[in-house]
């Protein structure tokens, strides 16, 4: 079952409808149940993963919290760590390691073969993975109390808005949420459906009708584009990508108000950006923060503290000295690499984003700070930030380094800026969508908010937005493609 598709908008009602019915135990229990059903629309098979899951931890974090001995507690999260990252180095990375163990053994002359391997990846595992090791390790830190209520943590880890594709959560951000039930407010069914409105807007009107075109100048020969082929293709898969998983983001978001749940915001405007450390605090939000807490800051030797309210570690003690912080930055992002696919292509991303982070950096050292914002720096540093953000997406979307390098080279000739080499309205179509998001972004930021001020003109534009959206959605909602970030 998958966000658009009238199935989904179906299971959607039933499960709105009988949250608001059921008193708080049956509620949670329906949700618990209603989100093994949802999951289980693709391969029922694959159920006991997220069970098991759902037990180590339950069961590690309880043991943890019993235990005062530093080495006793540290064992059980070993032993958690382990089950969890076993199970997604099976399904994720298995064949990826074979096939290049078995490559490099034949680089040096011992040829062996090994049977081929045929295994499925199962849906949103990278996901609820990196959700049941963040609530251990917080146990672990003594950030949150371990949950006793097995149906609760339950609940909370496979609670089907974001199930598949995020937002990425912390235990400390939902299970208070399910542990108590606020009353009724009408404004939970108005906030979500727009929200929900504007996610299938983003997908099946925006994201699905741009796959064609991307797909089609990907599939070309590499040597027959042209530089400006390339950039276009890096844009219009940087625009897809973007439509695609905020739509996601935006339906999960609105699935979880209308039952009066609050999920974190997970985009925020990322083709924004002036820099790359901005970028990446407005793209993926909830997994840029998980990567910083959970590997970045501990690489670094960063103890990470609870701010003592919500039990997010976003407080940080710096009483170590951040030593390797660079070494840290590229392990960081070759691991964040990896954890999007099981190819070189993605490693080479993290090492992409890494390596312009870092010259950032070495920049930034010899700026002089000013209290003022010098919009035409911002707009001179945006206009350099945002196209080699988008080149990065060409490893994302390529399936072989050779492909990526032969696009990348493109650039470096002089030559390839003398022709275009696809059809034409491809670069029309990319011309008017990067024009439209920079101006959503510009009314979004300065004028809305005068706007909505006005009521008349607020109302109006409001009505007219949502019905065109309407309309769209209802027109393209038949043909049901799943999300990009369903593969990872």
């Amino acid at each position: 079952m998958i966000f658009n598709s009238v199935t989904y908008l179906i299971f959607l009602t039933l499960a709105v409808i009988l949250y608001w019915l059921l008193p708080l135990r049956a509620g949670r229990a329906m949700l618990f149940g209603g989100s093994l059903l949802f999951y289980g629309f693709w391969r029922f098979e694959f159920l006991p993963l997220l069970l098991i899951a759902a037990i180590v931890d339950y069961w590690c974090s309880i043991e943890i919290e019993k235990r005062e001995e530093p080495k006793s507690r540290l064992r059980f999260l070993i032993f958690s760590l382990t089950i969890n990252l076993g199970i997604l180095f099976y399904f994720k990375y298995l064949i990826f390691f074979t096939d290049n163990v078995v490559w490099a053994l034949n680089v040096f002359g011992c040829n062996i073969a090994i049977p081929h391997l045929d295994i499925l990846l199962p849906l949103g595992i990278s996901f609820y993975t990196f959700e049941t090791i963040s609530y251990t390790v917080d146990v672990y830190r003594k950030h949150i109390k371990a949950e006793r209520n097995f149906l609760t943590y339950a609940t909370f880890l496979v609670y089907f808005p974001h199930l598949i594709a995020g937002p990425v959560l912390r235990a400390s951000e939902i299970l208070p949420q399910l542990k108590t039930k606020k009353p009724f407010e009408n404004e939970f069914i108005i906030t979500g459906m727009k929200r929900l409105l504007q996610g299938l807007f983003l997908k099946v009107v925006l994201a699905d009708n741009i796959a064609p075109l991307v797909n089609e100048g990907f599939a070309l020969n590499a040597g027959s584009l042209s530089a400006i082929d390339v950039l276009t293709l890096a844009f219009m898969f940087g625009m897809q990508i973007y439509f695609d998983f905020s739509a996601y983001s935006h339906i999960a978001i609105g699935s979880a108000k209308m039952m009066g749940i609050n999920f974190p915001e997970n985009f925020n405007f990322p083709y924004a950006a002036a820099s790359f450390r901005e970028f990446w605090k407005r793209w993926h939000i909830s997994l840029s923060s998980w990567i910083r807490d959970y590997l970045y800051l501990p690489i670094m030797k960063t103890k990470v503290v609870s701010d003592g309210s919500t039990g997010i570690g976003n407080v940080l003690n710096d009483s170590q000295p951040k030593r390797n912080r660079n070494v840290a930055l590229f392990l960081t992002w070759s691991i964040m690499g990896l954890w999007h696919g099981a190819n070189w292509t993605f490693i080479f991303w993290g090492v992409y984003h890494a390596s312009f982070v870092f010259i950032e950096r070495m920049i930034n050292k010899f700026r002089k700070k000013t209290a003022t914002k010098n919009w035409f720096k911002l707009f001179m540093s945006w206009s350099i930030v945002v196209p080699i953000a988008m080149l990065s997406w060409i490893p994302f979307r390529a399936t072989n380094m050779t492909i990526v390098w032969e696009m990348y080279s493109k650039l470096f000739s002089m030559k390839g800026y003398t022709f275009l080499g696809m059809k034409e309205n491809i670069y029309i179509v990319c011309a008017l969508l990067f024009g439209l998001t920079t101006l959503m972004y510009v009314y979004k930021t300065f004028i809305s908010q005068k706007v909505q001020k006005s009521g008349i003109l607020s109302s109006i534009i409001n009505i007219s937005a949502y019905t065109v959206m309407i309309i769209l959605v209802f027109c393209f909602l038949r043909p049901i493609s799943q999300f990009i970030y369903f593969q990872f």
